[in-house]
């Protein structure tokens, strides 16, 4: 534990969290290896002091420690920048130049936001990782070179290889040894002692006394969710340093340098809140489909019971329409009468008053009739027309292949 409190006293880093002190003790011990380490954690932790600690700690300490943010740079120079390029490889390579790998040889890299990187650049940095081979931009001869390789990200590894944007054998090279910086609100201890640290650095820098928080605005300062972690906290110790007068600052003046959602109830309410509200909206929608359920009852009865006291002129009428739709042409009474009672008397007498059985007999009887006419149409317009089944065709108003297939079907010899 001593070494650890040396290690915070050298490089700067306060707090006593054990989860920090774990991350701390972690990077001690991996340092004089050449393992890769990969150090994660939310944005705002503080994950560039751990490559300082490892690159310090271990025996390239005499070599280059060069860090490069994957996110700051363009996806179409990324490649140039990390593994160099030749002359004339692209628009503007007026010379040739070493990229960083090379100016790190024997040193060690920092990989910033590594997740960034484009999927082109993985495969490239993953040959490095294997056997510490590279090539130039615009060159065909691989150079070689000595670097130990330390990535941080804020990202899910994890969710960002399902979905395709990171290489899963690039992951398990980076991350041999994965050290994970826990979040300020994670640190609630170690909240008011980094801001004392950062208002005690603020007076010095801009020569004025330093500000104190009294009890009630450190409570605040704690039950703070800070989303930017200790760079959110920093900004806020040196707003308050600059803008404030008085040097003591109570509750409700730091009040007003926190975002408002920051105090606001935590988020588990607010959505149960609307799960809820919708459930409300859900019964309100089943009652109003019961209702919907109950009227369309209520208009199936009223309209059996209208056809029920239908007098028997309008019951013939209706149906002589129906057969008129069907047969396309208009029966005498007595035909119309005769098509109806046909199916009626296979009807048991206890479904008599069903109209839509009666509508159903009618229907299956008139797929026998329509079948029938449309073999007489083709027999005729292939008579009239010599058995010619285009000319056929043209007359019946369908295609030549639709005809063909009629023909088949109802097996004419033509």
């Amino acid at each position: 534990m001593s070494n650890i409190q040396n290690i915070k006293q050298r490089f700067g880093i306060i707090g006593n969290d054990a989860q920090l002190n774990r991350a701390i003790g972690k990077a001690i011990r991996v340092a004089p290896t050449d393992i890769s380490v990969l150090v994660t954690g939310e944005s705002g932790v503080g994950k560039e002091s751990l490559p300082r600690i490892i690159h310090q700690l271990s025996l390239r300490k005499h070599g280059k420690l060069i860090a490069v943010n994957c996110g700051a740079i363009p996806e179409g120079t990324i490649d140039s920048e990390l593994f160099g390029h030749e002359k004339g490889a692209f628009t503007g390579a007026t010379s040739t130049r070493s990229g960083y790998f090379e100016e790190a040889d024997g040193g060690t890299m920092f990989l910033d936001e590594v997740g960034e990187l484009p999927l082109t650049t993985q495969v490239r940095l993953l040959r490095v990782l294997e056997n510490g081979e590279f090539i130039k931009v615009g060159s065909s001869k691989v150079q070689k070179t000595d670097v130990r390789i330390v990535a941080a990200t804020n990202l899910n590894m994890i969710e960002a290889i399902q979905k395709g944007k990171f290489r899963e054998d690039l992951y398990y090279r980076l991350s041999t040894v994965e050290i994970v910086l826990p979040p300020l609100r994670d640190r609630k201890e170690d909240i008011h002692l980094l801001f004392r640290k950062f208002a005690s650095d603020f007076a010095q820098k801009y020569r004025m006394p330093t500000i104190r928080l009294d009890e009630s605005a450190q409570r605040l300062l704690e039950r703070q969710r800070w989303s930017g972690n200790i760079r959110q906290l920093r900004n806020v110790a040196e707003q308050l340093s600059v803008l404030e007068q008085e040097r003591a600052i109570g509750e409700e003046v730091l009040r007003t340098y926190l975002p408002s959602q920051e105090t606001h109830l935590p988020a588990v309410i607010g959505s149960e809140k609307k799960d809820s509200d919708f459930g409300s909206e859900r019964e309100i929608l089943y009652k109003v489909l019961f209702d919907m359920k109950s009227d369309l009852n209520d208009l199936k009865k009223l309209t059996l019971e209208l056809m029920n006291e239908a007098n028997s002129d309008q019951v013939r009428r209706d149906n002589e329409g129906l057969i008129e739709k069907i047969y396309g042409e208009t029966p005498t009474h007595n035909e119309g009468l005769l098509a109806l009672e046909q199916p009626r008397k296979e009807i048991p007498p206890q479904q008599t008053d069903d109209r839509y059985d009666f509508a159903e007999e009618i229907q299956e009887e008139e797929t026998l009739s329509l079948q029938d006419k449309e073999l007489e149409l083709i027999i005729k317009a292939l008579d009239r027309n010599n058995g010619k089944r285009k000319a056929a065709a043209a007359e019946l108003g369908i295609s030549e292949r639709t005809l063909y297939r009629k023909i088949k079907q109802f097996d004419i010899e033509s």
